[in-house]
């Protein structure tokens, strides 16, 4: 259906730039096939309609013609529609090049790739390298979930999804129904922030805990956008970065090093065990599960008891 409907819109581009005169409705319609195959003159115009204000909202400049007649037609001039040549200077032009090879590790480099070179077509200077390495750390961004690029495009299309999502203290995976916000990534991981309708609230998920296919829905969003979508101060919250006390834990010796790069102090206690103490803070049991039987809780009794909580629910499935 994505596909019929982008060619549709195509075909309607093409024929609104190619005419030389305004083109009414019915002109319009037997020129392109897919309005041919419109069931009625109400199901046309709805397609229409909503066609017209895709490629606007697109940035096609569509121009609305009465003549003397009182007949409406639709024409988009060349000259209306014609972008000014593309200048950068040589700063602007390493910083899209060092953009674009942030992303060449993940799925988007072609598109990345692509988009330099009509760049460099438009304008774009030709002494300037854009994979030319521009000092001792090279930036990147790891993208290894196979759901983060439907979820982008959700994103950027407004269209609700559905997933199935294994939380970490769950044996087995849920469906989730998703309206989906924004993609953030935060120290190595990928999370999505959206409305969950299912609970009736904002929700931020972990993209390597999704498991299956990204299935895209039918429909507009039921709840409003916000402003500002604040994934990284979620998942910090949940993982303790905002926490005004500590917590003191026995931790295998060789493993948890995310618990030890935030380790306020470590002992060493012999055996194969090092005693730390981390921050504390909201969803730091949630995380501390994740390191199975590499992590015990020491204090304080209300964590440890959280921690059980969950190992438990967890073995029962």
């Amino acid at each position: 259906m994505a596909i019929a409907k982008a060619e549709r819109l195509m075909n309607l581009a093409l024929c609104l730039l190619g005419a030389r005169r305004p083109l009414s409705k019915r002109e319009l319609r037997e020129s392109i096939e897919a309005y041919l195959e419109a069931g009625n003159d109400d199901s046309f115009n709805r397609m229409f309609e909503r066609d017209k204000d895709d490629l606007r909202e697109l940035g096609l400049v569509i121009e609305t013609v009465e003549n003397l007649d009182g007949d409406v037609g639709y024409l988009a001039r060349r000259d209306s529609n014609r972008l000014p040549p593309v200048t950068l200077d040589a700063e602007e032009a390493a910083a899209l090049g060092l953009a674009a090879k942030v992303w060449q590790q993940a799925r988007l480099a072609g598109a990345a790739s692509g988009a330099l070179q009509k760049l460099r077509a438009a304008g774009m200077p030709e002494d300037v390298d854009p994979y030319e390495p521009h000092g001792a750390l090279e930036p990147r961004i790891p993208v290894h979930e196979a759901s983060f690029e439907p979820l982008m495009l959700a994103c950027r299309d407004r269209r609700p999804v559905v997933f199935d999502y294994r939380k970490a203290t769950a044996a087995r995976p849920e469906q989730r129904h998703v309206e989906p916000w924004a993609l953030e990534c935060w120290r190595g991981h990928w999370y999505l922030a959206g409305w969950d309708r299912d609970r009736q609230a904002e929700r931020v998920f972990r993209l390597s805990r999704i498991t299956g296919k990204v299935r895209s829905r039918a429909g507009a969003f039921k709840a409003p956008v916000p402003d500002v979508v604040t994934v990284r101060e979620t998942v910090a919250g949940w993982a303790g970065e905002t926490a005004d006390r500590s917590a003191f834990i026995r931790l295998r010796a060789g493993s948890g090093y995310p618990l030890r790069a935030k380790a306020v102090s470590v002992r060493e206690l012999g055996d194969g065990w090092d005693e730390l103490e981390i921050p504390y803070g909201h969803g730091l049991d949630a995380w501390l599960v994740e390191f199975g039987p590499d992590v015990v809780v020491l204090e304080p009794a209300e964590l440890r008891a959280d921690v059980v909580d969950r190992l438990r629910a967890v073995a029962k499935g």
